[in-house]
């Protein structure tokens, strides 16, 4: 991974205002109340470094100033005037190969769903290696906004500790309204306080998603949600031991997630059919285990858990290795037609992607398999080869897992689009993500959209460079950032806030094999 910090500028090269930067972090940092080592420990730097910023003297990159802004909640660079929302662009001088390898972070969806969970915990749980996103920052703020003391202990480390009473009140709705993950609350907060709201859910515009499955299973703990205005108004049930078996109608991971939770701290048995068995909903799983919580049928449709009234325990956790950014790395590797090894894939969770892409002439490598720091998910290293690509004799679909994965599908119409003749791909579960697709075309691809949920690829593709402002969809704004590597030229990719909260410094990883993309403001 690229460093955020430089090396110490010279003498010569130090500015006025560099020196005036120094000033906005150094009195930043004492408004904190904290020390030059814990706002290094934060940053992920050294005491030293911290010492060189407050001088003036330590180079700093765009990456490492917006982290300072987002810890700090206030502006860095507009310096002599009021702050400034400003908006990230991505520059990228694609057309050419890549080599090397990069390794696979750790899970945005796990993460979010443990730091959820960490609620059920009245001891302290340590999430180590916790991808840096701006969707795990979004949950951070919220959890501190009630009263949970989130420490990050250094660069990737979060430590949490949540108080003895909640302040639901006190809940920071802008925070909550920019991410899905709120709904996931309503599991660890069940009988939290006899009534509280949560404001709605927010996140990717991916059309119309109902929270109507969350309610169904929840209302199965006695739980009782209405919205209005804005908010979901909570009623909480009674605590109980009852057992209690039910069927999820939809088989959701966060639908899951959230009966998991719920089920976690009563003490009677819960029976969960058509239950998730995705990644996430694993690493969920495996921690409640960690914490005490009889948890069977781990990685199939019945689950079986059996829970604590009170869990006070000290507890490390690894998340497991993120099968969605795999396949963007892998992704990158194919678009490029370029040998790259992409190490710590969470193979469990790719394996049908996979075979899919070698029915379309992909070539790979892949290792042995080894065990990822959770103790229990299954990795290998793949190492991509140029490869001659063909259309796929069948549509490209998604299904729960162990079917291909539904945040996988968008990659596959880059692919597609670098391969010879004419693709389906069938977005069945989104009614708006397809057309965000057809921007590929604006690169050079032939996208065309057959309806809400169907698009047809036709290839190959001669891609060119272009500008393009970043669609309101995680995955398809990722493929059209790859699908930039292929082009020759510069391209521009504007507006990457949506890319920032599903994939921890993406940009700068693809850099460390090879692509050539660099961050700017207007």
């Amino acid at each position: 991974m690229t460093q955020d910090v430089l090396e110490p500028s010279s003498p010569a090269e130090t500015s006025d205002v560099g020196a005036s930067v120094g000033v906005l972090v150094r009195d930043a940092r004492v408004d904190k109340g904290w020390t030059q080592g814990r706002l290094a420990a934060e940053l992920g730097t050294s005491q030293s470094a911290v010492a060189r910023m407050e001088q003036g003297k330590q180079n700093l990159s765009l990456k490492m100033i917006q982290r300072m802004e987002a810890i700090f909640g206030r502006s860095i660079l507009s310096i002599g005037g009021a702050p400034k929302a400003r908006i990230t662009h991505l520059r990228v001088v694609g057309g050419h190969q890549l080599s090397g390898s990069v390794e696979v972070n750790s899970s945005k969806n796990a993460g979010v769903a443990l730091l959820c969970a960490s609620l059920l915990n009245r001891g302290t749980t340590t999430l180590r290696r916790l991808a840096r996103i701006e969707e795990v920052n979004r949950i951070v703020e919220l959890l501190a906004s009630i009263g949970v003391e989130c420490t990050w202990l250094n660069a990737s480390d979060l430590q949490i500790r949540r108080p003895a009473v909640l302040d639901l009140a006190a809940m920071d709705v802008e925070a909550a309204r920019r991410t899905r993950s709120v709904i996931m609350l309503l599991g660890p907060l069940l009988d939290e306080e006899a009534s509280y709201r949560l404001p709605y859910a927010g996140g990717c515009d991916l059309g119309t998603r109902t929270v109507e499955p969350h309610m169904q299973a929840l209302r199965q703990f006695g739980l009782d949600v209405a919205a209005h205005n804005g908010f979901y108004r909570v009623q909480a049930p009674e605590a109980d031991s009852e057992d209690r078996t039910f069927i999820l109608t939809e088989r959701g991971d966060t639908v899951t997630e959230n009966a998991i939770m719920a089920a976690a701290h009563r003490t009677g048995k819960t029976v969960i059919r058509n239950a998730s068995p995705n990644y996430m909903v694993q690493d969920l799983c495996f921690y409640l285990q960690g914490l005490g919580v009889e948890v069977s049928g781990i990685g199939t449709t019945t689950l079986t858990i059996r829970g604590r009234n009170r869990i006070e325990t000290d507890i490390e956790y690894y998340p497991s290795e993120d099968p969605i950014e795999a396949m963007s790395l892998i992704t990158a590797g194919i678009v490029t037609n370029s040998q790259v090894t992409i190490k710590r894939v969470p193979i469990e969770f790719m394996e049908i992607e996979l075979s899919v892409l070698e029915q379309m002439g992909f070539q790979y490598r892949q290792s042995e398999e080894y065990t990822a720091r959770n103790g229990h998910t299954r990795l290998v290293d793949i190492t991509t080869l140029p490869s001659e690509l063909k259309a796929s004799a069948d549509k490209i679909h998604p299904m729960p897992f162990p079917g291909l994965n539904i945040d996988n599908l968008p990659f596959f119409a880059v692919i597609a689009a670098c391969a010879t003749g004419s693709t389906l791909i069938h977005d069945w579960v989104y009614e708006n993500r397809a057309i965000y697709l057809t921007e590929l075309n604006r690169l050079g691809a032939n996208v065309r959209l057959l309806d809400p949920h169907r698009i047809d690829v036709v290839g190959p593709t001669r891609w060119r460079a272009a500008e393009i402002g970043c669609p309101p969809a995680l995955r398809p704004a990722a493929c059209i950032l790859l699908a930039m590597l292929a082009a020759r030229g510069t391209s521009e990719l504007r507006n990457i806030y949506v890319i920032e909260r599903g994939y921890e410094d993406l940009a700068e990883r693809l850099n460390t094999i090879g692509a050539e993309i660099e961050y700017f403001q207007d």
